[in-house]
């Protein structure tokens, strides 16, 4: 790994963190107590002690910075509701926290003494800082707040992206012997991405693209949402109190208005769907006679031909779905470059050989698989990332618009449980098997 790199990465999540509450007033920095978000003024905190605990005091081997910083901060061992009462530090002094613990990480860098082990937990922090900045983001879309300050415009300009003919159909894959998860040759993985294993994976044939709006819409007025035959008995329970897509609405002359952040905007038909659920997502695909990829075959099709897959194949598979280079704006939809999705139909750069589109950015994407450990998983040292909620969430894979790109391939696995629709998540569908 590159130590100049490293270490301005480093520097770009930290301020990317601070940029991602700068705006907010101090009076709001404990909003309103909801399940699905953490108090802002804590979340921050957090950010910088996670950092010093596993980079300065368990790989360093230094005292910490703060006395009363793991009875604030420990995510593990303060109870969420909690949060909110704690004797926090005021944000002055919680940036300077967090510009402290940076310093000495970037003085611990510059250092010439880092070995693999303090790569890793430098890597394992700046990455954990990313997936809360993205947390941070769908936080803003649940409370309406605007979009971040840091977006010069704060309007959606859809970043003039060219858009290609690229209308709906499905690439068949051959299936085959198929080697999921990670290579050990990969540098940083996450251990539930630990390692690469054999998977026999039916033919199958997934959408070149997202499902849109204008496609979920149509399952909206066709009464999609009443339908008690077309949801799971899981998906129906959790339906009762849910009547239409989230952050959707009817204006006065019957058109489809959306919120992003804090304003209401026509329903753009060709953008990917996204803030949609597990549940919301299997109901379409059976209304539509379609389902949702499995993890194998959504990783398979992100990273390998159309033509039979075999074990010798599979060692070459790709890091992304172009290929094995880092992505670039014009391939994908990530890191803030523009405020929401983009057309399902562009950035046909990002594209893998046999025309699969996006499935890098612009949203996650549900898949039909339960969140499992791989064969032989053992636990990295920061024990509660996965085993704490296998059996229990969904997979996602791909990354949204507000992901950061450098933490993202074509193995990485997120996951939700399945009524969350407050992430920036969607999903494309594959045919019905045969």
């Amino acid at each position: 790994m590159n130590i100049s790199e490293t270490s301005n990465w480093v520097c770009d999540a930290r301020q990317r963190t601070i940029d991602l509450v700068a705006d907010i007033p101090e009076d709001q920095l404990l909003p309103p107590k909801l399940d699905i978000i953490n108090p802002w003024l804590w979340e921050i905190g957090h950010m910088g002690w996670f950092q010093e605990k596993w980079v300065l005091r368990h790989k360093l081997g230094r005292k910490p910075i703060l006395d009363n910083a793991d009875s604030l901060y420990d995510s593990m061992a303060i109870p969420h509701d909690a949060r909110w009462d704690l004797p926090l530090p005021n944000r002055k002094d919680t940036i300077k926290y967090l510009i402290e613990v940076r310093d000495r990480v970037l003085q611990y860098l510059s250092g010439n003494e880092i070995d693999d082990e303090g790569f890793y937990f430098i890597l394992l922090t700046l990455y954990h800082e990313d997936m809360h900045g993205e947390a941070f983001t769908y936080t803003r879309q649940t409370l309406a707040y605007a979009p971040p300050a840091f977006i010069a415009s704060g309007e959606d300009s859809n970043r003039d992206i060219p858009k290609t003919d690229n209308l709906s159909r499905d690439i068949e894959f051959a299936g085959g012997r198929f080697l999921l998860g990670a290579n050990k040759n990969q540098g940083f993985v996450f251990d539930n991405e630990k390692w690469i294993h054999a998977v026999e994976v039916r033919p199958f044939a997934i959408a070149n693209k997202a499902v849109t709006n204008a496609e979920f819409a149509e399952f909206v007025i066709d009464n999609g949402y009443q339908r008690q035959e077309l949801w799971s008995q899981p998906g129906w329970r959790w339906r009762q109190n849910e009547k239409t897509p989230l952050y959707w609405k009817k204006d006065s002359d019957n058109n489809w208005l959306i919120r992003k952040f804090d304003k209401w905007v026509g329903l753009e038909p060709e953008r990917s769907m996204i803030h949609v659920n597990w549940h919301e997502a299997q109901a379409y695909c059976k209304w539509k006679g379609r389902r949702l990829p499995t993890e194998a075959e959504w990783e398979l099709a992100a990273s390998m031909d159309r033509s039979e897959v075999d074990e010798q194949a599979c060692q070459r598979k790709r890091l992304y779905p172009w290929g094995n280079e880092s992505p670039a704006p014009h391939q994908v939809n990530m890191d803030w470059a523009s405020v929401w999705t983009v057309d399902a139909n562009s950035l046909a750069e990002g594209d893998t050989p046999d025309g699969c589109r996006q499935m890098l950015g612009n949203v996650w994407e549900w898949t039909d698989s339960d969140f499992l450990p791989f064969p032989g998983f053992v636990k990295d040292p920061y024990k509660e990332y996965s085993e704490p909620w296998f059996g229990t969430r969904k997979v996602l894979k791909g990354g949204s618009w507000a992901t950061r790109s450098r933490m993202l391939r074509n193995s990485w696995r997120n996951f939700y449980e399945p009524h969350r629709r407050d992430v920036l998540a969607g999903f494309r569908t594959c045919a019905p098997e045969k």
